[in-house]
């Protein structure tokens, strides 16, 4: 098994990393957590490969426990699904002393994890991230959020778990485009910190050259974040550094209604654009962009859009969290395996 662990005081957590890890949940579970009763929240693809597993494990270790599923998709991170949420842990008469599990990819983890930061003004929780993109990036660092209809993540919190635990066996039951789609995140991580992280990457042939490798992929993307999340736990420095791609990326999934383009793909495309616009301005080392585009088609990501211009994108990019008092904070790369933030203004996209 591989191990880290985020140090961030009182809030700090584990990181387990094991291929068939999802079969001794509860046994893990009962390392970190002492109570009786425990709330699973999943979607309705994870709960039918693996929500019964999982109620089997925790009860063999002697907890109480009850099951929701909700939609998959985007749509599920909306705000009208909170009381939804919320009406279940009062039904299941879920207190602060008990335990609430996020099982599932992005959006699970994210809306899950929000509701239990809110309600009765935070409950523990757990994250068991299914979808590769979850796994090497957003079950670790405690940002959980909803989104508006203006804008993702715009309502959210930091509310780190308890623990997290990852089984890469699960993948073998990912849609093949979701796979791809969380390679996004691991080409990100070489590109703003490992140039040799970046390189391995492009030995990688098939789906399967990559999953013989998997352990290590997930184990070296939660260790860059983990770092990162250690030197600037609220966002607010280096933390930025992680958004690479996101500003353009997040702005387009939400220009097309979230149905067009998946997270991973929408931030293959920011990677590029912004790189080539650096390039251009002499802020990004030249052939950069080139070497994006390659290795984005190489796993099956969309490198560039289907308009002419970004002008329709922009107004969305000027909601974007990182833009403060007009300034928006740009993630931009020196070369592959450096990256930094470049204050500029919303003309920079045009």
């Amino acid at each position: 098994m591989k191990k880290l662990f985020v140090h961030l005081g009182d809030r700090s957590y584990p990181i387990l990393i094991e291929k068939g890890l999802l079969e001794q949940v509860g046994e893990e579970i009962k390392k970190v957590y002492a109570g009786r009763k425990i709330f699973v929240v999943t979607d309705v693809h994870v709960n039918q490969h693996y929500g019964r597993n999982v109620l089997t494990s925790l009860e063999h270790a002697g907890f109480q426990v009850d099951l929701l599923a909700l939609p998959a998709g985007e749509e599920t991170k909306s705000f009208h699904i909170l009381p939804k949420i919320y009406n279940q842990f009062l039904d299941f008469k879920l207190s602060r002393s008990d335990l609430i599990i996020a099982l599932g990819g992005g959006v699970i983890g994210d809306i899950v994890g929000f509701a239990a930061s809110t309600y009765l003004r935070g409950v523990p929780y757990v994250q068991i991230p299914t979808s590769l993109l979850a796994q090497v990036d957003s079950s670790v660092g405690g940002k959980v959020a909803v989104d508006l209809d203006r804008g993702k993540n715009l309502v959210g919190s930091f509310y780190h778990p308890k623990l997290v635990l990852i089984d890469p066996n699960v993948l073998h039951t990912l849609e093949e485009r979701f796979f791809w789609d969380g390679m996004a995140e691991v080409i990100k991580y070489g590109c703003i910190k490992d140039v040799n992280l970046f390189n391995e990457l492009k030995n990688y042939q098939s789906m399967e050259m990559v999953m013989e490798h998997i352990e290590n992929i997930i184990y070296r993307c939660c260790e860059i974040k983990k770092e990162v999340v250690e030197e600037d736990e609220k966002d607010t420095g280096n933390r930025m550094l992680l958004n690479f791609g996101h500003t353009l990326g997040h702005a387009i999934e939400t220009f097309y209604q979230y149905k067009k383009y998946t997270h991973g793909e929408a931030v293959a495309i920011g990677m590029y654009e912004i790189s080539k616009r650096a390039e251009e301005k002499g802020l990004t080392e030249k052939g950069v962009a080139e070497q994006i585009m390659q290795i984005v088609q190489q796993y099956h990501l969309p490198y560039q859009l289907e308009i002419p211009s970004l002008t329709p994108i922009l107004e969305t990019i000027q909601l974007d969290k990182k833009n403060i008092n007009d300034v928006l904070h740009v993630i931009l790369l020196k070369r592959i395996g450096e990256s930094y933030i470049k204050e500029t203004t919303i003309d920079f996209f045009k």
